[in-house]
């Protein structure tokens, strides 16, 4: 294993929903605050990965699992974690954004209460740090005690990954964090992706090929739970090592 504070890396990692095996013997080191894009074929394991890496999936019923999935050198599924500082540690931003209903201030805010990570003056100067992270300062600066959810699709997802950010987590999961979004606000969310690379640890799922080219420095294709092929994206983009992964980028199902 490797001795790198905040690598996260799976060996032979198995999840199953009930009966229904969705995660096969999964091993992959994800490169330390580099950006790493899962894709593949609905279905196939990505977003159960994903979820899995801040135990996400403890929520769902009947949820089992095997092997090892660490972080920081630790087993997340060890007795041990405590999940509480593990979410703190590790960010997730999902498909549809969700913001609270309340301000912007508050919404951003919400974390760094929570975990008492700050206070009085402190919150607002971490709030608007965050904000400015995800390049929304000039949007809403002077609407911070305005409701988060009068904030377009778009904004609203920024607004989220501010959120995530502002309690300075070491890795940032996020899960198609485009797909329900304007052409416009997705190439925002892109352009600020690209901007976290030496910053976190980033981990997208994402079923467009064209994004995961775009904003990925590695990428792992999945397909019925297997991770298939894993290198750079030049690697795998120009010469991938499995016969279905260039059947998948060339479109022939998917």
């Amino acid at each position: 294993m490797r001795n790198h504070k905040g690598i996260v890396e799976a060996k032979n990692f198995n999840l199953f929903y009930g009966d229904k095996q969705a995660l096969k013997d999964v091993s992959i080191h994800f490169p330390e605050k580099r950006i790493t894009a899962i894709m593949g074929p609905s279905g196939c394991g990505k977003s159960t990965l994903l979820r899995a890496v801040n135990r996400m999936n403890d929520l769902i019923p009947r949820v089992k699992t095997s092997g090892q999935l660490f972080f920081d050198n630790e087993d997340v599924y060890s007795g041990s974690t405590d999940i509480y500082k593990l979410r703190r540690r590790i960010g997730m931003v999902f498909q549809q954004p969700n913001p609270f209903s309340m301000t912007i201030m508050d919404n951003v805010s919400y974390g760094l209460k929570i975990h008492k990570m700050a206070k009085g003056k402190e919150i607002e100067d971490r709030v608007v740090e965050a904000v400015k992270m995800v390049n929304l300062w000039d949007e809403v600066k002077g609407r911070l005690r305005c409701n988060a959810l009068e904030l377009s699709g778009g904004q609203q997802q920024r607004l989220c990954i501010a959120r995530a950010l502002a309690v300075q987590p070491e890795v940032i999961l996020l899960d198609e964090p485009t797909s329900a979004l304007d052409p416009i606000s997705a190439t925002k969310i892109e352009e600020l992706l690209q901007e976290f690379s030496g910053k976190y640890t980033v981990i997208i799922v994402t079923h467009n090929t064209a994004q995961a080219a775009r904003v990925s420095e590695y990428v792992g294709f999945m397909m019925l739970g297997e991770l298939v092929d894993f290198g750079t994206a030049t690697e795998v983009f120009t010469n991938p090592k499995n016969e279905l992964t260039e059947k998948y980028l060339s479109g022939k199902f998917g």
